[in-house]
């Protein structure tokens, strides 16, 4: 089979592998769609110390059950499933409450084992999601960073918000704003420098969208860095209104600084947030089904083949495209 390899920094190819074949517990997967993540373009460079090469990446996709270990059953066979790619003991309390994202053990598919850029993967069963039998497996890939705003909005926004700005408009920036939305925040503003991807949330439903934070009126009850650079981590903490609240998802640097003085007398809290629940992945398959969330149009899924110049291209910066699909 085919398998999209990083072999280090700015270096893809793409391999003739063996077929996987499923141990105990597990289920292959035949791939269907598998999008490219912003922190994936990161391991990509070599700015990720958690993938290690050589690596099949691939950690938001979607497929059919194609075959199934020992003590799976076998009702799993031919279902359409998102993949959940973090992967607990299954033992501690934090997965007993599937809160998998916490637990000590826990390891991700596509980062710590092989994902979803090839043809078929194998994944332990817990991590199969059902989704219904005509849903397009480009939005089922979706369901995987839509968790993340889910999470980031449930966990780090405060009972009675009013007000919102996420920092942003790349997939998971616009997860956050749809999930702050669909949580009811009254207003929801985003921050984007890319035209076309302010667009594209405006499209989406944001109230007010500025390509920077110069001039915008500060005093904001919730700020959501999807980005994760120095200066969108310093820009959330001075748009807070008192007592106002900085979520931090973004994930491009690893150390910042931040103005601790104004943190402290302002009451401010900041926010760290990492990946979901089992329950905020359901919402977000849930969301994605019905129609009530997306990125809008959804560009063809390029053959694996194409997986070297994708790379490529994501990792000279933003494109027009908000999410490019792989696959097997």
């Amino acid at each position: 089979m085919k398998a999209l390899v990083w072999r280090g920094p700015n270096w893809m190819t793409v391999d003739d592998v063996p077929e996987p074949r499923p141990k105990a517990g597990e289920a292959v997967i035949h791939s269907e769609a598998a999008g490219i993540c912003g922190s994936e373009i990161e391991g990509y460079l070599g700015r990720m110390s958690n993938r290690v090469p050589p690596l099949v990446m691939g950690h938001e996709f979607a497929g059919t059950v194609t075959e199934v270990g020992d003590g799976v059953g076998r009702s799993w066979l031919g279902k359409r499933v998102a993949i959940n790619p973090i992967v607990g003991c299954g033992r501690c309390t934090y997965c007993a409450q599937g809160s998998r994202n916490l637990c000590p053990e826990r390891y991700l598919v596509g980062v710590s084992v092989p994902g979803g850029f090839a043809s078929t993967v194998t994944v332990p069963e817990r991590c199969l999601f059902e989704i219904p039998s005509g849903m397009d497996a480009r939005l089922g890939a979706l369901v995987e960073p839509l968790a993340n705003g889910v999470h980031a909005i449930r966990q780090g926004a405060p009972a009675g918000v009013k007000n919102a700005v996420v920092i942003g408009a790349g997939t998971i920036g616009l997860a956050c704003m749809q999930a702050a939305l669909l949580n009811g925040i009254a207003t929801v503003t985003i921050i984007e420098r890319h035209p076309t991807r302010l667009n594209q949330a405006m499209r989406l439903g944001a109230h007010a969208g500025h390509a920077s934070g110069e001039d915008m009126t500060r005093g904001v009850d919730l700020v959501v860095d999807a980005v994760g650079a120095e200066a969108t981590r310093m820009l959330a903490v001075d748009l807070l209104n008192p007592a106002g609240t900085a979520v931090f998802i973004g994930l491009h640097d690893d150390e910042s600084p931040l103005p601790w003085r104004k943190v402290i007398r302002g009451n401010h809290a900041i926010r760290g947030v990492f990946a979901y629940t089992d329950d905020d992945f359901r919402q977000a398959l849930d969301w994605l089904a019905s129609g009530r969330a997306g990125i809008g149009d959804l560009k063809a899924v390029l053959p694996l083949e194409d997986g070297p110049n994708a790379f490529a291209t994501l990792a000279k910066g933003p494109t027009d495209d908000i999410k490019v699909f792989l696959g097997g």
